[in-house]
């Protein structure tokens, strides 16, 4: 397996992780009380469309030539971290 195979692999992993633990994070935040679960049902919504725009950028990544490849690297990390640091934050909030 190339390096490049294994960055995206690894990168996929963790992002299914984040997702997976999203699915655990939203059970909790319908078990809030009423008034809490419109602000949580909306930072979810964020959070399910950063997923979408990471796993986006993730497809971009395998696909991405040579000569971008290390521009896209650098953007998905930096989408990743966005995405794990708002997971985090939300996390918190429950």
């Amino acid at each position: 397996m190339s390096v490049r195979d294994e960055y995206v692999a690894k990168m996929k992993l963790q992002l299914d992780e984040l997702n997976a633990n999203m699915g655990k994070l939203e059970a909790r935040a319908k078990e809030a009380k009423q008034d809490a679960r419109a602000t949580y049902k909306e930072e979810m919504d964020k959070l399910h469309q950063q997923s979408r725009l990471t796993i986006a950028k993730l497809e971009e990544l395998r696909t991405a030539g040579d000569d971008t490849w290390d521009n896209m690297v650098a953007e998905m990390e930096k989408l990743r971290d966005a995405f794990t640091h708002s997971f985090h934050y939300f996390k918190s909030q429950i």
